[in-house]
């Protein structure tokens, strides 16, 4: 993200001596992508951030997928992925769930009330979305206060870790969007030198950064990483134990480092006929985008439709969250809050039966919904496989197989 930011004590030049007002030279770190030549920032710690004292294996969660065949839309209920009250001791990151996945992106989901250890994902950002609850994440760079309606941006390696809000009677509910490489606002929102543009449905007034950091005492503190490597999915994990806490940074400042956006701060793009998913992005990453479906003022040409028409994803997989309201072309399918519908590319797709009239001469939708179109095929986790209703295949035309 390109907007420069500094926080709390850096020294006038870059790459020279920045002491403690006892004379303790800090170390300083450049954390930046695509190795020196894109996005980056420097920290400055009191210890020394390559430090490790012992190291162990982290068995991840399941991270197998299988393909989706045969070839079928499907219905992911992800609520009755955690009920009971058992999310009282799940953190995170190592109760996250995965629901859908391939080489550029893993989906999954989560119903949180304990907080994480420290967590870092060395395979790329995550994107992660806060259907509701609140809570703190505390990241080497400052805190971020998320509640529902957020998406965290955490860039790649940023070690942070997610505190739910304890004073709270409901689970923080985070359905995480892991990239292999690095998410941002779409290049046609940007200027050449990484300004929000004029017709970009966000602006850098929109976006919440961390606050000052702060140095935490603690030794022999234990790090999450999840990295490359021979696991499922191509990941494998490691605990790293770090002689001091990796929170010890006394200040830094660039332009590559953690921040909220909150999906009712997008400005929806409207016309008088139907716009088309790519008026609705927020993000994009490597192979995949994410657009928002808020609550909007709908077509106005005086024939217009305004659910969605059917359509074929030559390209993609369409992936939709509902989050909020009710999705006016899901309508009659079983499709709620906290439901995913996985349309696959080679499958064309659209309104449910009755949607289309029901729709004629509206003039508003209540409705929220979080997409993911992936332009590889996704297969399906242990999460997806477990909720899959086995049903919505079925939905348009009203009966299914007969054996």
């Amino acid at each position: 993200m390109a907007h420069y930011r500094s926080a709390g004590s850096v020294p006038p030049k870059r790459h020279t001596q920045h002491r403690s007002e006892s004379g303790e030279l800090y170390r300083e770190e450049l954390m930046g992508e695509e190795g020196f030549s894109s996005d980056s920032s420097l920290l400055y710690h009191v210890g020394v951030p390559s430090a490790i004292v012992d190291a162990r294996p982290w068995e991840l969660p399941d991270q197998s997928t299988q393909p989706n065949a045969p070839l079928v839309p499907r219905h992911l209920a992800l609520h009755a992925l955690f009920e009971g009250e058992g999310w009282r001791d799940v953190d995170a990151v190592r109760g996250r769930r995965l629901v859908l996945g391939n080489a550029d992106v893993r989906l999954s989901y989560v119903v949180a009330g304990a907080p994480s250890p420290l967590y870092r994902n060395a395979t790329g950002d995550e994107c992660v979305y806060v259907e509701s609850g609140a809570g703190v994440v505390e990241t080497v760079f400052g805190d971020l206060t998320v509640g529902e309606g957020d998406y965290a941006i955490i860039p790649r390696s940023t070690t942070h870790r997610w505190v739910p809000d304890a004073t709270a009677d409901v689970p923080l509910r985070l359905y995480a969007i892991e990239a292999s490489g690095h998410v941002a606002p779409p290049k046609r929102y940007l200027s050449r030198y990484g300004q929000l543009l004029e017709h970009a449905p966000y602006c850098e007034r929109d976006l919440r950064g961390p606050t000052d950091p702060r140095v935490v005492q603690g030794g022999d503190v234990e790090v999450y990483v999840k990295h490359r490597g021979p696991g499922p999915g191509g990941l494998s994990g490691t605990v790293h134990v770090v002689p001091e806490h990796p929170f010890d940074v006394v200040g830094w400042d660039g332009c590559l480092y953690p921040y909220v956006l909150n999906i009712a701060d997008f400005e929806p793009i409207t016309g008088r006929v139907h716009q088309p998913p790519p008026a609705h992005q927020v993000f994009e990453g490597p192979n995949f985008v994410v657009c928002n479906f808020v609550p909007r003022k709908v077509d106005y040409h005086p024939l217009a439709v305004p659910v969605p028409y059917y359509h074929s994803n030559v390209d993609s997989d369409e992936i939709m969250f509902y989050v909020g309201g009710d999705y006016e072309a899901r309508k009659g399918s079983g499709v709620g809050q906290g439901s995913i519908t996985v349309h696959p590319g080679g499958h064309s797709h659209g309104p449910q039966p009755g949607a289309i009239e029901r729709s004629l001469g509206a003039e508003f939708f209540d409705e929220l919904a979080v997409m993911v179109d992936t332009f590889r095929p996704l297969e399906l986790g242990e999460g997806g496989l477990a909720c899959d209703d086995g049903r919505y295949a079925w939905s348009w035309s009203g009966r299914g197989p007969t054996t």
